[in-house]
């Protein structure tokens, strides 16, 4: 790769070039993220995964970027004007905005002002003004008078239209004027015509201003969202007499002025590029530039939202009730065993309007002891809060322990591809209730069957680039997914092509392969799978997990090609490898300096000590059950003052929504979440949190609750 791409990413990370460099010849060899991050430290210097990730985010970029390039090369060479001093410049660029701006004099374009110009033959004049050297700038236009140009002021203003388009084109000018839009310009709405109604959701932006440079994410994400939906005009203003000493500096920058007459006419040539041309082009692209700023803090505050949501506390393998609550449809019960297996399912009404209560408690009651449910999830939605009440009224001959379990996206689950193959026989209502006790046992794993953006997480998810958020959400996906690892016998086969190196393709292989053979009691046996080669195997089986296999480290982090390693650490502490795992004192006697070798340095070494002394390990915590406040069930019983228990929903750059058992979530604002100032709500509050709320502001009308964050 490029040299000056390495030099820009190793930059923007604050690492060494060669760290860099070496990162990307593994990416360019086929690794992953994951496994570049955890299995070959060494080799990067121990770069994290958030490290790594970045540098693949620029090196498909820079990818991208060559192509463009080899695109501008042959349109430049194809008009025969390519010279070394202009390919030199071209391959030194590192900005695809720089590459347009070198590329935008040879970009074949509409007609333009300029170009009639040229055609009536006033470029030559325009040549001669632009020299600084014309004398007699009126005399030097008669020459130019013909049948084309009428007179002189025609010839002059041809001229200045070449000289303008010029300007324009000049990289330097656009780059400062760029600068000082993006570091000074105001940006101003006006709510359009007869819009008002229509875009009441807008009012705080109807005639709103501000400095570009110090919006928030969300405030350029909203404004552009209103624009786009033809509510607001949207403008970015900077003082246009700073621009023009930008052009005027730049435009004369060693050279003398000219005598007067020529002067103004260069000068009127600067105004007109500025207010025709630059000012319009810059705006935009500030704009733009803009957007991409709020786009990438939208994608990583969603990106930190879903690592969170999928690496919540699971409750892990319990015989589980699920009830997706409802009123006048009842209430849909499902039973699954622990392994998540649909067992039972059923229908009750404890309210309204059917109010079939008595009903409805035998056959909760029946199925609890029937089934021998230890844990019980009721999903958020509708009727959640009375079937909550009902449920904790009930007495059961063994405990129970009860969750609230956040439905988004269970819908979208219940009627995808990925549940009609699931669940064949089963109807939406009966598939959606099994994903709400799924997500309660491995939120992980039921949750990477779902589209990241019907979870309800983050922030105008639909505004963002969708290729920017996809690229983001299936890195968060990946991650958390190889983090925690896969048990290669149990796993769905969605949750398969997440793992390092597999993808739909060979899951779907190693899911068939394990319907065929019956469960893998090796990691080898992954070779046997149709279409799964060498490479493959070498990405992915260090986050696959087999429990129970006659070799212990195939239920741990360690890689294959480090068992060896691990042999001789045994034998040397006088045991085997099934005596060494787990066993920390014989591990503790383990000299780590010993085994430094050849691709196999204290970075790795230690990864594999921690992982002996506590293999398979499952890095989230344990799931804890939680109640909400008995004195509140809709938006009207709620006062200003009140203390109350709720869970983190969703994180975004102006606050935390919180659930606090009521239908509606309520807000706290970042200027309610301490005394200390608070920038982002992902630097106090987590995801699923549980957290202790005061109401300090409740509007009926617009149904917001205003919360403040005491615990």
């Amino acid at each position: 790769m490029n040299s000056r791409y390495i030099d820009f990413i190793a930059g923007k990370l604050g690492i060494k070039p060669w760290r860099v460099e070496n990162c990307i010849q593994l990416l360019e060899e086929g690794a992953t993220v994951p496994f570049i991050s955890r299995y070959r430290k060494e080799a990067t210097g121990t770069m994290t995964d958030v490290e790594v990730a970045e540098t693949n985010f620029h090196y498909q970029r820079f990818q991208e970027l060559d192509k463009r390039k080899e695109a501008v090369v042959k349109s430049i060479e194809e008009q025969d004007k390519m010279t070394p001093e202009l390919r030199a410049m071209i391959e030194e660029c590192v900005e695809s905005q720089r590459l347009e701006d070198i590329y935008l004099p040879y970009r074949p374009k509409r007609r333009t002002r300029a170009s009639v110009a040229k055609e009536k033959g006033l470029e030559p004049l325009a040549q001669k003004m632009l020299s600084l050297e014309l004398r007699e700038v009126y005399g030097e236009a008669r020459k130019f008078v013909n049948q084309d140009v009428p007179g002189v002021e025609d010839a002059l203003q041809g001229a200045r239209d070449i000289i303008a388009e010029q300007i324009s084109e000049n990289i330097e000018i656009r780059e400062e004027l760029r600068s000082f839009y993006s570091r000074s310009g105001v940006l101003r709405t006006k709510v359009l015509k007869g819009k008002e109604e229509e875009g009441e959701k807008y009012a705080d932006y109807f005639g709103y201003s501000a400095p570009l440079s110090r919006m928030p994410s969300h405030r350029v994400l909203a404004v552009l969202r209103a624009e786009n939906e033809k509510i607001l005009s949207v403008k970015v203003e900077a003082d246009p007499q700073i621009s023009l000493k930008i052009i005027h500096r730049i435009f004369y920058r060693g050279r003398r002025y000219p005598q007067q007459e020529l002067f103004d006419q260069l000068k009127l040539a600067q105004e007109d590029s500025l207010a025709r041309l630059l000012d319009p082009s810059v705006e935009n692209e500030t704009l733009k530039a803009a957007k991409e700023r709020a786009d990438l803090e939208a994608v990583k505050i969603f990106g930190e939202n879903l690592k969170q949501l999928l690496l919540a506390a699971p409750v892990g393998q319990k015989r589980t009730m699920a009830i997706d609550p409802g009123f006048r449809t009842g209430c849909k019960v499902v039973c699954l065993d622990e392994k998540g297996e649909l067992v039972h399912h059923d229908v009750i009404y404890p309210h309204p309007p059917v109010n079939q209560k008595m009903e409805a408690m035998t056959k909760t009651m029946g199925m609890v002891e029937d089934y021998r449910i230890e844990v019980i999830a009721i999903g958020n939605g509708t009727a959640a809060r009375e079937t909550e009440a009902f449920i904790r009224r009930l007495s059961f001959d063994h405990p129970v322990k009860i969750y609230s379990v956040s439905e988004d996206g269970a819908s979208i689950y219940s009627a995808s591809e990925a549940a009609r193959q699931e669940f064949p026989d089963q109807d939406v209502t009966v598939r959606g209730a099994v994903s709400i006790g799924r997500r309660l046992m491995d939120p992980l794993a039921e949750l990477v069957k779902i589209d990241p953006k019907s979870l309800g997480i983050g922030q105008y998810q639909h505004d963002v680039d969708q290729t920017l958020l996809k690229e983001k959400l299936d890195d968060v996906v990946e991650y958390c997914v190889n983090t925690v690892g896969v048990n290669l016998n149990t796993a769905s086969r969605h949750l398969l092509s997440y793992v390092s190196g597999i993808g739909p393709a060979l899951a779907f292989n190693i899911v068939s392969y394990r319907a065929e053979n019956g469960m893998f009691s090796s990691r080898k046996q992954l070779l046997d799978v149709p279409r799964l080669g060498n490479k493959a195997y070498e990405l992915s089986a260090g986050f696959l997990r087999i429990p129970g296999a006659a070799n212990p480290l195939d239920n741990s982090a360690v890689h294959p090609e480090r068992y060896s390693l691990v042999e001789k650490m045994a034998g040397d502490a006088g045991c085997s490898v099934g005596e060494l795992v787990g066993n920390p004192e014989k591990i503790d006697s383990i000299r780590l300096e010993d085994y430094v070798g050849e691709g196999v340095g204290l970075p790795t070494l230690k990864d594999i000590v921690q992982e002996l002394k506590k293999p398979g390990r499952d890095p989230r915590e344990s799931a804890k059950d939680f109640g909400f406040s008995a004195e509140i069930s809709t938006i009207e019983d709620l006062r200003e003052g009140m203390e109350l228990p709720g869970i983190v929903t969703n994180l975004t750059a102006f606050g935390a929504f919180v659930d606090i058992g009521i239908k509606q979530n309520g807000l706290i604002h970042v200027s309610n979440m301490g005394r200390k100032f608070v920038r982002s709500a992902a630097d106090v509050l987590k995801l699923h949190q549980q957290v202790k709320v005061s109401v300090i502001g409740v509007d009926l009308k617009r149904q917001r609750i205003q919360l403040k964050l005491i615990g």
